[in-house]
Order: C-alpha cells, then structure tokens, then sequence
C-alpha cells in the first residue's frame, strides 16, 4: 500500500530542484539500507546525514512513483546490472524533488556487497513528461489516483479526531464512508 499523505500544508506543493553540477550519492547494503549518504543527499532531502544512516532508502519514495518502478529497479540491479531512470522522491518535508538517477552494484573482491545511487538534476522539461506517465502507472496498476480536496475546518477537525478515536487513516476513514455512502445509494 502507498503512502496516505493528508497535509494541510503547501509542502507538497513545493519542489526542491537539485542545483547544476551537484551529485547526490548514497550507498546502501544488499537489503537497501543507507550506509552512506553525502551532504548534498541530506541538503536536498531535508534530513542530516545521520537521520538518512542506517535508514531504508525508501525513506525518501514519493507515493506519485509507482511501485513497478522500484520492482524493475530492484530486479536490474541484482541481475548485476546497472539502472537508469527518472524518480520522484519525497523530501522530510513533504516537499519533493526528481532526479536523474543510476543505481549499479558495488563489488569487494568479485562479491556484490551493496548498491551505489548516483542522482543528478533531471531536464525540467522531462518532469511533467514522467509525473504524466507515473499517474498513469500508478492508477492503472495500483488504482490509485492523487487528488487535492478542499474541505471546511470542521469537517477536517472531525476526521482527524474520529482517525485518531478509531486508529484508522484519514484516508481509510474516507474511502469507507464513500463506499458505505455509495452502498447505500446504489442498493
């Protein structure tokens, strides 16, 4: 299941653009978790080195990636190949940025030890050309569609409060109600 985000926030809204020149890196073992992270990776990403250290690396996945991008990205580089592609990642923020990014093995004496991530700034006009296909994928694959809603204070004080009251997301809470809701109007 992707990540449910409710924020009432702008952040989601704001993008982070990975300055020309830069290069985020970061190394993980064989399961994926950081074992290194450089400055420009927790610049970008809003979290301190440490914070990213010892850390799944989908710490950052943005729910917009569907998760057949990570499938194919896995199933590459342990074949022992190297990936290339385009990805959307969540910042501690919620905010986001894309990269360009190249994920190959890491070798110590013919032995794949880990996995090294090499992200780059990506060409702006490729972003909205990739958020197309990834909404796409996503609903296709997934079934699931992103929306922003807006909603009176009292409703969304009310959802908050019967989420927590329940231990349910906001979202759950949601699509059970227009379910029941549409139950019961289609008999």
């Amino acid at each position: 299941m992707h990540k449910k985000i409710i924020d009432k926030t702008f952040n989601m809204f704001w993008e982070t653009e990975v300055p020309e020149g830069e290069v985020i890196i970061s190394r993980t073992d064989l399961k994926g978790i950081i074992t290194y992270a450089n400055e420009t990776f927790a610049k970008i990403s809003g979290y301190s080195v440490d914070e990213l250290i010892g850390k799944p690396h989908n710490i950052i996945r943005h729910p917009d990636m569907p998760k057949s991008v990570f499938k194919n990205l896995w199933e590459t580089i342990k074949q022992g190949k190297k990936w290339e592609g385009y990805i959307k990642n969540l910042r501690k923020d919620k905010g986001y940025y894309w990269v360009k990014t190249e994920i190959s093995g890491i070798y110590k004496n013919g032995q794949l030890i880990g996995y090294k991530s090499m992200r780059y700034k990506m060409p702006q006009e490729l972003k909205k050309q990739m958020q197309d296909i990834y909404d796409i994928k996503r609903e296709q694959e997934e079934g699931n569609v992103r929306v922003v809603i807006y909603i009176n204070k009292k409703t969304y004080d009310r959802l908050n409060k019967l989420s927590k009251k329940l231990n349910k997301h906001p979202v759950e809470i949601l699509e059970e109600a227009v379910e029941n809701f549409y139950y019961i109007q289609e008999g």
